[in-house]
């Protein structure tokens, strides 16, 4: 269920990340290597990036699959950032709000995608709906299982949770919430990125000329490529990506942290 992406290092056109690579995230929309569920990503595609000076990031989306957006190309050519979150979205209902329900979803500085899906969609996770308030519940931007993840995590970054610790807890509540759920998240706001593997795959490749990228797979077959195993937290910066162990619904034990050397 979905292809998604985020790149944070020197600035460089959109295109270089998704639709440059021999495998990049275009590609993915029909032809993924490594995803789990689903084959094809066609039902909407959406790109965030920052631009110079300005903390608030511009959106692109579409209800449709990306290859068939020729703007998209000339965008993806001559916008250029040294931040972006980008996927392509294969719907688990289909046709449920079109170009609003494709990621990334976004408040103020914050981007956000969610790769996965959750069992017993919307019931599973009416429980929840008493930790939001009413004001967040009607500002959902699409009536999905990712919006509504979204406004949980956007719900604990407002209250000063860390991204990182907003992503984490989240899918803890959700997983108990909705046990089978898959749940990798992928949140930025221009400095950082944070991510979630919580049933399907994630990658990252970190080199300290190029930047750091996260995504679902590989875009080409560089070894500096890294498999984050799944149930994992991960926390990037420019300079450095950590692991930590996510905690199963249930348990208590503190989780260990893991640094990965950049080279």
């Amino acid at each position: 269920m979905c292809r998604h992406l985020a790149y944070l290092g020197p600035e460089e056109p959109l295109g270089t990340r998704i639709a440059g690579p021999p495998h990049g995230l275009y590609r993915q929309s029909w032809a993924p290597r490594k995803q789990r569920y689903g084959t094809v990503n066609a039902d909407g595609f959406g790109v965030g990036w920052y631009a110079p000076g300005d903390p608030v990031p511009a959106r692109y989306r579409r209800a449709g699959p990306i290859w068939a957006d020729l703007s998209f190309a000339d965008l993806a050519r001559v916008v250029r950032t040294t931040c972006l979150l980008a996927a392509v979205r294969d719907a688990t209902l289909s046709g449920a709000d079109a170009e609003a329900a494709a990621a990334p979803f976004a408040s103020g500085a914050w981007l956000f995608s969610h790769n996965g899906a959750v069992p017993g969609w919307p019931g599973s996770l009416a429980p929840l709906t008493g930790t939001l308030s009413p004001a967040d519940l009607l500002s959902l931007e699409a009536r999905n299982d990712s919006a509504f993840v979204w406004a949980l995590v956007l719900a604990r970054l407002r209250a000063g949770d860390d991204p990182g610790q907003a992503l984490a807890d989240t899918v803890r509540e959700v997983a108990e919430a909705a046990p089978g759920a898959r749940l990798n998240l992928l949140l930025t706001s221009g400095d950082g990125i944070a991510a979630t593997t919580w049933g399907d795959t994630l990658w990252y490749r970190a080199d300290p000329a190029e930047g750091t990228v996260v995504a679902s797979e590989p875009y080409d077959d560089d070894p500096l490529w890294r498999e984050v195993p799944d149930r994992t937290l991960l926390v990037a910066s420019r300079t450095d990506v950590t692991l930590t162990p996510l905690k199963e619904p249930g348990t208590h034990s503190a989780p260990a942290l893991s640094k990965e050397p950049r080279t």
